[in-house]
């Protein structure tokens, strides 16, 4: 089976820098699939992306050396196992606020004994390689999500559930139940202490902490310890180039931008 390089990198102390796939378009995800990101996240619970676009994703990004992360809907086993068989090598599970949760997360993760994942790798099986059956429980990463004050506040029982292997913030929903506005860093003490609690329960407990960013964030994060953090998605980025582009034709032909026709 393929080596889940996260894993690797993760064990060793390493960090890695992602992207992140909103866009239901196998070929744009082909594309930054060559980009040498250290893994690639395919979004089924806010990005524009279903199931069955997921699975072309997955096929048109095969041959990229970036690891395959599927962000599903909800901590729900049904949508977990078939993320997994499609042939995500990890899964990004929103909302885990509880021991509970982070048990219900870890056991749809994974086979018996360590967990209740039903047998069926349709497409994962050929996708990733011979073994699957007898290695995936050593190659699949499971990741909850902290999103919430609760969830920092009960961090290090969370962390206690065996099989989480990373933990990934998710700063917009973690900033609105801190009663900010909702974004991926604030200047704000506490916004900051529970990102400094995250980063050092999990440190303690040798789970890799994760966090979604910008492109001028990211070295603050990883030098706050992060050590999954997302750049940016391919919205983003293709807005960013496309105006970066803009700027510099119109700055070299000296074209003002034209006003609003309304």
């Amino acid at each position: 089976m393929r080596n889940n390089d996260l894993l690797t990198t993760w064990k060793a102390g390493g960090s890695a820098i992602g992207l992140w796939l909103t866009l239901p378009d196998p070929n744009s995800a082909e594309t930054l699939g060559s980009a040498d990101a250290n893994y690639l996240t395919i979004d089924l619970q806010h990005g524009l992306i279903d199931y069955a676009e997921a699975r072309a994703i997955l096929q048109a990004t095969q041959r990229s050396a970036s690891v395959p992360i599927l962000r599903v809907p909800w901590n729900e086993p049904g949508i977990i196992s078939k993320a997994l068989d499609a042939g995500a090598m990890g899964v990004i599970i929103p909302m885990v606020n509880s021991v509970a949760e982070a048990e219900q997360a870890v056991s749809s993760c994974f086979y018996a004994p360590k967990g209740t994942r039903s047998h069926g790798p349709v497409r994962a099986a050929g996708a990733l390689g011979p073994g699957y059956a007898a290695e995936a429980n050593d190659q699949i990463a499971c990741i909850p999500m902290i999103e919430t004050v609760q969830a920092v506040e009960r961090i290090d029982q969370i962390l206690e559930v065996p099989g989480i292997d990373a933990i990934y913030v998710g700063p917009a929903d973690l900033s609105r139940t801190m009663g900010l506005p909702p974004g991926p860093g604030h200047d704000n003490q506490e916004f900051n202490d529970a990102l400094a609690t995250v980063v050092v329960a999990c440190d303690k407990a040798g789970v890799a902490p994760g966090i979604h960013s910008t492109p001028s964030l990211v070295k603050t994060r990883l030098q706050q310890g992060f050590r999954m953090v997302t750049a940016t998605s391919d919205m983003l980025a293709l807005v960013a180039g496309a105006t970066a582009a803009l700027e510099t034709a119109r700055g070299e032909s000296g074209q003002t931008v034209p006003s609003p026709a309304y």
